[in-house]
């Protein structure tokens, strides 16, 4: 059996009380840390090619820093502001210079790539990224196509602190 509408308001009316609740007044701005939900830590990677090292930022307070190689001359990293756009495990590595589709697996020792990749720079057929290297004595120099060598497991640590979407702003 259906219950008309009205029915249940009024039996709802004849059952509620009045209740005078003191007024509290609300905190001021200046207390905001005591009621509002803490901000949400931001992350970033400065890369000064200059020093040849990338840091990386929890806020303003720096997490860690890791000495690189660069693009030499001829093939400079390029300069500006830029976010980490893949981020790829034992990246495999075609030679962009052998029109063969010549590439090396992911994982293979030879692979000029390390086993971590995190690219933040395309024009749509190139990449540029951060990524390790079988090469250590480039570490510190200008010696890439562009890309930014690390030593494998500064690169493998960087890769598990950073996220897609972090801001990476490269400077001179």
């Amino acid at each position: 059996m259906a219950i008309p509408i009205g029915f249940l308001t009024s039996l709802n009316l004849a059952y509620a009380t009045e209740e005078i609740i003191p007024e509290v007044p609300l905190p001021s701005l200046a207390q905001s840390q005591k009621y509002l939900p803490g901000a949400h830590a931001t992350q970033r990677l400065e890369l000064s090619l200059s020093r040849r090292q990338v840091t990386l930022f929890q806020n303003d307070q720096v997490l860690k820093s890791y000495p690189v190689a660069v693009g030499k001359a001829g093939w400079q990293t390029p300069v500006g502001d830029f976010a980490v756009k893949t981020k790829v495990r034992n990246p495999p590595w075609k030679n962009p210079f052998q029109g063969n589709g010549y590439v090396i697996p992911g994982g293979a020792p030879d692979n000029p790539l390390g086993t971590r990749w995190l690219g933040f720079w395309t024009n749509g057929k190139n990449w540029i990224g951060f990524h390790g290297t079988p090469n250590r004595s480039s570490v510190g120099t200008a010696a890439s196509h562009g890309c930014v060598r690390m030593y494998d497991e500064d690169i493998r640590e960087l890769f598990e602190l950073v996220s897609v979407g972090t801001p990476v702003k490269v400077i001179r």
